[in-house]
């Protein structure tokens, strides 16, 4: 029996603008269409084999109804890239280890879960015996959920197909394959390992939701000799910005799609809207929901999405419809203080900063915690901010990092912050003021004023004002009365581009974690969780409070006040 190529369709109606996309998604495909020219490297497309894998889950039954349920033309590129990519010398390895998949809700995402697995118990070839199936989620209730769902399928199969009773057995937590030793579990964070651990295929489910990289990274230790695993994240986008899926996985799958990242064994979907302006014109709706190119569904969808989107803006909740339904990442809550999309617009390049005039703000945290130093650079027209931080170690940096939900071993590597080395895991306040020193002094940084918060301050006050009572020193006070208007303009300034950041990751997270306070007296910062840091957005905030007020925009320096320009 021959088997159809199950992509040409898809990928020609993309191509050809035919059927709207997210930009990452037409990206994907350019992608598969510019692979099969290649003749340099080991991978080729067999159309055979990405058709045998999609025929198969078009004849699984789906378990509410017993009846086979066709697959949409989307999920035919998914199933077809990732069983269709073989090595040209062994078709038993496939291409890629790795997918990452992402699109908004009710969009058949059970059956590209219950079908992968399904049909790699049945059917795997690489290992022949003994393969490891799981079904992981970040909790043990979503990953039994995904394992119900695989189970009511091969109980389906059994019913219709003899051979398969005969070959399969079922229990509560596990289903076995008694021809070759193979075996599907659920999985999660939460759940202890298990002997012999060993995952050949394990499909996670809701990543959004994962607060640390545990649980992946408990998966590829086990993999490490397996030559054709895979790991298949499928999750629509979230409301916290600072888990591992959107620090680390989105934009990496977003790169090697758009090609500045090279990852061949890596594969990416991503059907979102390519801007929150986007949700106002229901013809695009599809480029987040991929399941409206099946005419049968596409009214039904249509008008669903249509009283969600009325409903959320009439009862103040419409951050978590375009999350859920529009795969829009989003902060939790309205309150907010900086959007994720302006935050992203407005990160730029590092510009030179020798010799540069500079406003300098410090948060002092407590001596295990954090310290942050910012600074604020003026360009022609905007500010450029940066950062660095000192973080304390005293329970270990993993428990820290877990704890803060920041990478901050990511970022010493990177040169945006430095982990105390000191036996007792404190901060040193004597390092803080040898690399400030160091920073002014290498940059030969004209400092317009050392900004800080007053509360434990002292001991590097007193070091500062011994040893440069040049650089002028402004205590902001904390509240309301001074903090309101440069709140209000840092971020009307963000907005309008006047002011550009670094990729700085710890300022990033202090900035997904601000929420907007108010009392009488104005607005301020807060964060709306004991464990979120925004100390080097509040050292931002108290350099902004004073550099604001500064005419970046007709200002006088040596070099102007010298060149030929100048005059009265």
């Amino acid at each position: 029996m021959t088997f159809k190529d199950p992509l040409p369709s898809f990928v020609g109606r993309v191509l050809s603008g035919e059927l709207l996309t997210s930009k990452a998604v037409l990206q994907a495909v350019q992608r598969h269409k510019e692979d099969l020219k290649r003749t340099d490297w080991r991978w080729i497309y067999d159309a055979e084999l990405a058709g045998k894998a999609v025929a198969f889950m078009e004849m699984l039954p789906e378990p509410k109804t017993g009846k086979p349920t066709p697959l949409a033309p989307f999920q035919k590129f998914i199933i077809g890239s990732l069983y269709g990519w073989v090595d040209k010398d062994d078709n038993t390895v496939r291409r890629f280890t790795d997918a990452f998949i992402s699109m908004a809700r009710k969009n058949g995402k059970s059956l590209l879960i219950s079908g992968v697995i399904t049909y790699e118990f049945l059917f795997g070839k690489n290992p022949e015996r003994k393969r490891q199936l799981y079904t992981a989620a970040n909790d043990r209730k979503q990953a039994g959920i995904v394992f119900g769902m695989v189970k009511d399928r091969i109980k389906a199969l059994c019913r219709k197909d003899s051979d398969i009773n005969q070959m399969v057995k079922i229990t509560r937590d596990e289903i076995v394959n008694l021809d070759d030793g193979s075996i599907i579990r659920s999985f999660s964070r939460d759940a202890g390992l298990v002997d012999g651990y060993e995952p050949h295929v394990a499909v996670v489910d809701e990543y959004a939701n994962a607060k640390t990289t545990d649980m992946l990274e408990t998966l590829a230790s086990g993999q490490l000799l397996l030559p054709s695993y895979l790991t298949f994240i499928i999750s629509t986008a979230g409301f916290d910005m600072n888990v591992p899926m959107y620090t680390q996985n989105y934009p990496y799958a977003k790169k090697v799609l758009a090609g500045d990242e090279t990852n061949d064994r890596y594969f990416a979907f991503i059907a979102e809207m390519d801007g929150i302006e986007e949700v106002d014109d229901p013809v695009l709706w599809i480029k987040a929901n991929p399941l409206l190119d099946v005419p049968a569904l596409h009214d039904q969808i249509t008008d669903y999405l249509t009283g969600r989107l009325k409903a959320a803006r009439a009862d103040g909740t419409i951050n978590s419809k375009l999350i859920k339904n529009w795969n829009i990442w989003r902060q939790a809550t309205e309150d907010s203080y900086i959007d994720t999309e302006v935050w992203s617009n407005s990160q730029g390049d590092a510009p030179s900063i020798h010799g540069a005039r500079a406003w300098l703000g410090i948060d002092v945290g407590r001596v295990g915690d954090l310290f942050a130093i910012t600074w604020l650079i003026p360009q022609e027209g905007s500010w450029w901010l940066d950062g660095y931080a000192f973080v304390g170690s005293r329970d270990g940096i993993d428990n820290k990092q877990k704890t803060d939900r920041i990478d901050y071993i990511g970022a010493a590597n990177a040169g945006e912050a430095e982990v105390s080395t000191l036996e007792s895991g404190i901060i040193d306040n004597d390092r803080v003021y040898e690399w400030l020193a160091g920073f002014i002094e290498d940059n030969e940084l004209d400092v317009q004023g050392i900004m800080y918060d007053p509360y434990q301050f002292g001991p590097l006050l007193t070091m500062i004002e011994k040893n440069h009572p040049e650089w002028p020193m402004v205590e902001v006070r904390q509240g309301t009365l001074t903090l309101s208007m440069p709140t209000k303009q840092f971020r009307m300034d963000l907005i309008s581009g006047k002011i550009k950041h670094s990729a700085n990751r710890i300022m990033r997270a202090a900035a997904m974690n601000a929420v907007l306070m108010s009392d009488n007296n104005g607005v301020r910062i807060n964060k709306n969780r004991y464990t979120n840091k925004i100390d080097m957005l509040d050292a931002a905030l108290d350099a902004y409070a004073v550099a604001f007020r500064t005419d970046i925009d007709d200002y006088l320096d040596d070099d102007r006040v010298f060149s030929d320009d100048f005059g009265f």
